[in-house]
């Protein structure tokens, strides 16, 4: 629609240009939806009041709808009410003064400028506008109390896809509607060998202030006014796509068939389910996959949120609930006490808390390794050793005499078992075949005689065993020899996270970290320095509620086949044919 080659849309000419054609495909007007949707993104950029927007396309809206109930009508009214409040102001301000009536006065403003009207917006305070977006009046957006969003580390995402596919699974989504989309990207000179890859995962943005629901002539695209999500209406919904064309994201969908899962299906797979998956606490259809005509997208799981899955599953979403390196951080934006503000607080040390956990050697191994080094405990005592080598430690000191047959876990061929492995891993053993080990071990354990193997073996076999050991030992010793030349390890991690959360004495010898300096200067160094953060399309004034922790694609960026494709797990990547011959857009921004 744009008459020179700049594009109003955020995706660049050519998505602008799909768009047309997308909405020359339906019965509505599509001259007024891309103008609407240029429009409404004038409006998030403050070139535009909401009411002027009102005003502008309220009687082709009524003529092409047949009803206008777009949450932009408030703003309208409010103008109206106080363009009748500046005219009363002014015409007060003339009585009395004994120099002009008030009927001279009208003569002077002249009637247009008196009557209600449009003409003086620009010098009218309009006040707050209110976000009026769903059918039932409880729906307005509010910049106050709950919105949910995501924090989204994207140098912690691995492309796995696994948040792709268990919205899939837990939306019934049809194959190519991914309302959470994964891309690998490349920036200008990275074709060299071993170059980096960047990464972008792109959810509905469920912006405070979103043009798709500018646009919505019926409040099926509202806000839900308890926590902030954008959702769609499927029964108001009528399919006329004009959301599509306004979104800077690229993020909705349109049903053109029957669904694969009937609406039986889905109750059926959530019966065991408190509420409904499909229908939220307000009794909207506005989850799960929709219907046949309507339009479509990622939701944040208002049902989740409602708590009809269970109140266990308040405040998640089926994306970062299965996200293995924890990249997606879902809660509410305006607590700074709740998982996406704590993890922004301070990337570097969450990294590290998520990246230690269930790592070693960690504070507690490097405890027990001095008290093994100073005698306070035993080599079996310590608890961080795995059950093979505890089991390995126990045969060879029951061999060495050290270990009384009555303080042994092992029965008899666990204990043979164990001793031909540790035989069988031994270089000078190598030749020796499985009959061979056994009468070797046999002989260590007293079961055999010494003539039923050669010397040079027998000896071959004592050294292995000697070697569990001295190996554990050796490793005991690491352990704190890493510690004390302040090599990076889970312990030190783990010093430093204490420190950082006001722990007095956390360290575990007079060589541990004391300060908050040299703890953050340890989290960096394992963790990564600090990353820069960047919402999507920022500029354009919509208030995304999605950050992003990491690289921001730059504009010539173009898309690239990630570690895992959709095919690999069963989905379909319908639009990277769009991105296969040009860039991820214009202002870096995947479809």
């Amino acid at each position: 629609m744009s008459t020179d080659d700049e594009s109003f849309h955020p995706l660049g000419r050519e998505w602008e240009g799909e768009l047309e054609e997308m909405l020359d495909d339906t019965e509505y007007d599509s001259d007024l939806g891309m103008k609407m949707a240029q429009d409404a993104m004038r409006v998030t950029k403050g070139e535009l009041s909401e009411a002027e927007f009102h005003e502008m396309y309220h009687d082709d809206v009524m003529e092409e709808f047949g009803v206008d109930d777009r949450p932009t009508e408030a703003a309208y009214e409010q103008a109206q009410e106080a363009q009748k409040g500046t005219a009363t102001r002014m015409l007060e301000a003339f009585e009395g003064d004994g120099e002009q009536s008030r009927r001279e006065t009208m003569k002077k403003m002249g009637a247009g400028a008196a009557a209600v009207g449009l003409g003086a917006w620009a010098t009218v305070d309009d006040g707050p506008e209110t976000n009026l977006a769903a059918a039932d009046g409880d729906d307005g957006g509010s910049n106050e109390g709950t919105q949910l969003g995501m924090v989204i580390d994207l140098e912690r995402c691995d492309g796995c896809l696994s948040c792709v596919a268990a919205c899939q699974e837990e939306n019934q989504t049809d194959q190519g509607v991914n309302w959470m989309y994964v891309l690998d990207y490349r920036e200008p000179g990275q074709d060299e060998p071993g170059a980096s890859r960047n990464r972008l995962v792109r959810p509905c943005q469920h912006c405070t202030d979103a043009p798709c629901e500018k646009v919505c002539p019926t409040t099926a695209r509202h806000t839900r006014d308890k926590d902030g999500l954008v959702l769609t209406d499927y029964d108001v919904c009528i399919g006329c796509r004009y959301c599509q064309v306004a979104c800077p994201y690229g993020v909705n969908y349109f049903q053109w068939d029957e669904p694969d899962v009937s609406t039986d299906e889905i109750e059926e797979m959530h019966s065991d389910m408190d509420g409904d998956h499909m229908v939220d606490d307000r009794d909207r259809w506005v989850d799960s996959r929709a219907p046949r005509g309507v339009m479509s997208k990622c939701t944040m799981c208002p049902t989740r949120q409602d708590g009809h899955m269970g109140d266990e599953y308040r405040g998640t979403t089926a994306c970062e609930e299965a996200c293995p390196p924890e990249a997606i951080n879902f809660g509410d934006m305006n607590d700074p006490d709740s998982k996406p503000q704590r993890y922004l607080r301070n990337v570097v040390q969450t990294r590290a808390e998520r990246m230690v956990d269930g790592e070693s050697p960690n504070r507690e191994n490097v405890q027990e390794s001095y008290d093994f080094l100073e005698g306070d405990i035993e080599l079996l005592d310590m608890e961080y050793l795995e059950d093979g080598d505890h089991d390995e430690i126990e045969a060879a000191l029951f061999i060495q005499g050290e270990l009384d047959a009555d303080d042994l876990s092992l029965d008899d061929e666990e204990l043979r078992e164990i001793v031909i492995d540790i035989l069988g891993g031994a270089d000078a053993l190598e030749d020796l075949d499985e009959e061979e080990l056994g009468t070797l071990a046999d002989i260590l354990l007293g079961d055999a005689d010494e003539g039923d193997a050669d010397a040079d073996d027998r000896e071959a076999a004592n050294d292995a065993i000697d070697a569990v050991i001295t190996n554990a030992e050796d490793g005991v010793q690491n352990v704190v020899d890493r510690y004390e030349s302040r090599e990076i390890t889970p312990a030190e991690v783990e010093e430093s996270l204490l420190i950082l959360d006001g722990e007095e004495e956390p360290w575990v010898s007079e060589d541990g970290i004391t300060d908050e300096s040299t703890a953050q200067q340890v989290l960096e160094a394992y963790a990564g320095g600090e990353a820069s953060t960047f919402k999507l399309l920022e500029e354009v004034g919509t208030n995304p509620n999605v950050t992003y922790v990491g690289n921001e694609p730059g504009p010539e960026a173009e898309q690239v086949d990630g570690p895992v494709a959709y095919s690999d797990i069963g989905q379909t990547d319908n639009r990277k044919d769009v991105l296969d011959e040009s860039t991820v857009g214009d202002f870096g921004v995947s479809l």
